[in-house]
């Protein structure tokens, strides 16, 4: 017997080095031959996988976000932080589509087949930013980042309809609100290649979101549960804080959000 796709994720997932990982999502994606309907993707039922020590690399350090120092884009240094930043969420958001892709059973075929393209597609960011990094003399891992897209994965690994609501449409929507600024201020200082690919991520990442829309109310669906409610009262049991604004409106509503729920967020959001 073969290794089944539950395998070849994991393997990917596991992997902590950061040019091994991207190549190894990439040719899985490539093939994609475990997504035949005789493979019986949907038909491995069970409870959720438990959280395994994800793979990445020693460095960067990990910090908490209040320690992460305050550059300024006119700097070399700064310049290469933010770029590296970007970069880290990138790799992050490769592991988090593997393990949305491996960790929850009992799902349709099409749901393995939009994560792993997602995870493809992340690696593929990463790739582009790790050059441009290396462009500006820095490799990943040279400046501290932080660890709490990956703390949202522990906190929601119990219930792929926790994790669909929270991380997509979440903690991944805020990229979509705050790339249009890191565009300005990046034209600002004439990285015309950084400026590209935060283009390409953008309108990436507003399908990778829309998929965990689709997913999000798929399962509210399949459950009866009303989606607004449900997004409403994750938002106030999961969240410290509510999401900040501004929106980006138009790229969270080609994203999946409703015009009710982004009302909803504007309400959310402290006077």
């Amino acid at each position: 017997m073969g290794v089944s796709y539950f395998e070849r994720l994991g393997q990917c997932l596991a992997e902590p080095d950061p040019a091994r990982k991207v190549a190894a999502v990439r040719e899985l994606y490539a093939v994609r031959r475990f997504l035949a309907e005789d493979e019986g993707v949907d038909e491995q039922e069970g409870r959720p996988l438990p959280i395994i020590r994800v793979g990445r690399p020693q460095r960067p350090l990990l910090v908490e976000p209040k320690h992460l120092p305050r550059r300024r884009l006119s700097s070399k240094k700064g310049h290469a932080a933010l770029i590296h930043s970007i970069a880290h969420i990138e790799f992050n958001a490769i592991n988090l589509a593997l393990d949305a892709g491996c960790r929850f059973r009992g799902l349709p075929s099409a749901y393995y087949a939009d994560w792993l393209k997602v995870a493809a597609e992340e690696a593929y960011h990463f790739h582009l930013l790790n050059e441009h990094l290396q462009s500006l003399g820095f490799a990943y891992g040279d400046f501290e980042a932080h660890d709490g897209l990956w703390q949202m994965a522990e906190e929601t690994a119990h219930d792929p309809l926790v994790r669909m609501a929270l991380i997509p449409r979440v903690l991944e929507a805020r990229g979509l609100d705050v790339t249009p600024g890191m565009l300005e201020r990046l034209e600002r200082i004439g990285d015309h290649r950084a400026v590209t690919i935060l283009q390409l991520i953008l309108r990436d990442e507003i399908t990778h979101v829309a998929v965990g829309s689709y997913w999000f109310n798929y399962l509210c669906r399949q459950r009866g549960l009303d989606a607004i409610a449900t997004f409403t009262r994750l938002l106030r049991i999961y969240l410290r804080a509510p999401p900040k604004p501004p929106f980006h409106t138009e790229a969270r509503l080609q994203a999946g959000f409703t015009a009710e729920e982004m009302a909803l967020l504007e309400a959310l959001v402290e006077p």
